[in-house]
């Protein structure tokens, strides 16, 4: 008598997922919890689609297949925009590669639930980062299956309407002026810099103008461009790319943070390779502010 395969349903609860991985069901459970398998909660009861379950083990092994794809989300900077933009257009449809600007700490966020392949980041004055990016990095679960990676340096300060600055302009005088002020939001490596100089220069954040909270360093600038502020913590190259003033504050290192298994992937190296290209050389000179070198 022929012997009897039992088929295996579409969607399996925890019970099966756990026959089916050879895992115990506690660690099923935390795994859904973490958000490091795919399932969902229906009425109260996980489900995982059989299918999902198999491709997240073929993505689990050896650095995973799913090697068509650069997920990236974290700080943002236009320079990274202008490398992560070629790199898509030069994959077409072989390949998706999308670039979100969240913020740091949000980024990192995505990072530790596998929403995300790659975190760029910035901490604070370069001087502090080779302490500072570690430590933040070590805040995160995650962390011990990650890996730093320095893409560039780059100046931090003041965007400005552009009629507000003058020769010799210093921070210190204009965070003591009746600003409108375009603030990026908590976890941001821009407002955490910010709050350092308005340290310095003995300023209390509270004081401040705050007319509009900006997701992004280009949300910032637009909302000065747009007559909405008149400045904003931000890079050079953002206030170069939106034609405002800018008051430098000092410079930043911007890494990426990525699981080491991602480190290995075409895409990754790709990218790292175009960082170091001639085209992002001339690209980081047009807009400015950029320190390209190891």
């Amino acid at each position: 008598m022929p012997a009897v395969v039992e088929e295996i349903p579409r969607f399996l609860d925890v019970r099966q997922v756990a026959q089916y991985l050879n895992l115990n069901e506690k660690k099923v459970y935390a795994l859904a919890s973490e958000g490091r398998i795919p399932g969902t909660k229906v009425t109260g009861k996980w489900m995982f689609p059989r299918d999902l379950v198999d491709r997240w083990m073929l993505e689990s092994s050896h650095g995973g297949l799913l090697a068509d794809r650069l997920l990236m989300a974290g700080a943002d900077d236009p320079l990274l925009h202008r490398v992560v933009r070629n790199l898509g257009r030069d994959a077409g449809a072989r390949a998706l590669v999308s670039y979100t600007p969240t913020g740091t700490r949000p980024g990192l966020e995505l990072l530790q639930a596998h929403r995300a392949d790659a975190c760029p980041l910035h901490w604070g004055p370069i001087e502090e980062s080779h302490l500072r990016h570690p430590a933040l990095l070590g805040q995160y679960g995650g962390h011990r299956r990650w890996v730093l990676i320095r893409a560039f340096r780059r100046e931090q300060g003041l965007m400005l309407r552009p009629d507000l600055t003058a020769e010799g302009d210093e921070p210190g005088g204009l965070l003591h002026r009746r600003l409108r002020w375009a603030m990026r939001q908590d976890g941001a490596g821009a407002r955490r810099f910010f709050e350092e100089v308005l340290s310095r220069h003995r300023v209390d954040a509270r004081s401040l103008h705050v007319t509009v909270t900006a997701l992004s360093e280009r949300d910032a600038a637009s909302a000065i461009s747009l007559g909405l502020a008149d400045a904003a913590p931000g890079s050079r190259a953002a206030a170069a790319e939106n034609g405002l003033g800018f008051v430098a504050t000092g410079w930043e290192a911007f890494d990426l943070a990525l699981e080491r298994s991602i480190y290995f992937r075409k895409l990754f190296q790709d990218l790292i390779a175009r960082l170091q290209d001639a085209e992002t050389a001339q690209l980081a000179g047009l807009l400015g502010g950029y320190d390209l070198a190891d």
